[in-house]
């Protein structure tokens, strides 16, 4: 499956971005997906997941409240509506794909990945 992630950019502290993850070659329904960031000089971290079907969510606590992860599988495609942004979001954002998320934490545990999309939060 091919995934491309889209919808990052520049937005002031408060304010509010809406990622999505399109997926192609195959049905994302078969699949967990997450979201991860990473910023300059740090380690790639998670920020969310959801399951196939969409009825079990997961979030880093750093996020919780603030992001919502979502999914359209007729649509083949995961969102991630972030709210509240403040300058410590600020990180290149990926979405993966995953068989199973035992381990949904693990960006190790993805089977494929997007390209990234770039959020910078302004303070």
């Amino acid at each position: 499956v091919q995934l491309q992630a889209f919808g990052g950019g520049l937005v002031q502290a408060g304010g509010s971005l809406r990622l999505s993850c399109a997926a192609s070659g195959r049905t994302l329904s078969s699949y967990g997906m997450g979201w991860f960031r990473q910023a300059p000089g740090k380690e790639r971290e998670f920020v969310a997941a959801i399951s196939r079907s969409g009825g079990m969510t997961y979030y880093a606590d750093s996020v919780k409240g603030r992001f919502t992860i979502s999914r359209d599988n007729a649509k083949n495609t995961g969102y991630l509506q972030m709210n509240s942004l403040k300058p410590e979001d600020t990180a290149v954002y990926y979405c993966g794909a995953a068989q199973s998320l035992i381990y949904y934490r693990d960006y190790t545990r993805y089977n494929y990945w997007g390209q990234g999309t770039q959020v910078t939060v302004s303070s």
